[in-house]
């Protein structure tokens, strides 16, 4: 039996270039997020198609793929160091440089899913303990990212 291969906390990447002056992208991991969760969906429209010889029986349903998205969201700490930049990049409605990545993926398989990116949803919270104040960030993909292998 052969033992899966697997991925550490720091090769799964969530990535933006904040400046998005330069010629080529400049990626940073946003700092203070630790917790990132990616969600691939496919958007189903679904037909029912009903059977012409008989049309007493129940209707096939038949279902098309309409169109995909790609999002991320983080977690963790407000960090000083992101403050500024979530704010700006947020209340600026704009979409930047971004990239998802697998850094533990096989040569020939995607390694990076890259795109623009805007900020859906921006939260903090705070305890009512002596705790750190906490972020939480909501990501789309403007369009379908672009998927590039792993060299």
């Amino acid at each position: 039996m052969a033992k899966a291969v697997t991925e550490k906390y720091e090769e799964m990447v969530l990535e933006v270039d904040f400046d998005d002056t330069q010629p080529a992208p400049v990626y940073a991991r946003i700092c203070g997020m630790k917790g990132v969760t990616i969600k691939r969906t496919a958007n189903v429209d679904t037909t029912e198609v009903p059977d012409c010889d008989d049309e007493s029986l129940p209707n096939e349903v038949e279902r098309d793929v309409r169109s995909l998205e790609v999002t991320a969201s983080a977690t963790g700490v407000w960090a000083q160091q992101s403050n500024g930049k979530l704010l700006d990049w947020f209340y600026s409605g704009a979409s930047i440089p971004a990239r998802l990545g697998n850094l533990k993926a096989a040569t020939g398989d995607t390694e990076y899913e890259v795109g623009r990116m805007l900020v859906s949803d921006i939260s903090n919270e705070r305890s009512d303990g002596r705790g750190r104040v906490t972020a939480s960030i909501e990501l789309e993909f403007d369009g379908t990212p672009t998927r590039t292998a792993k060299a």
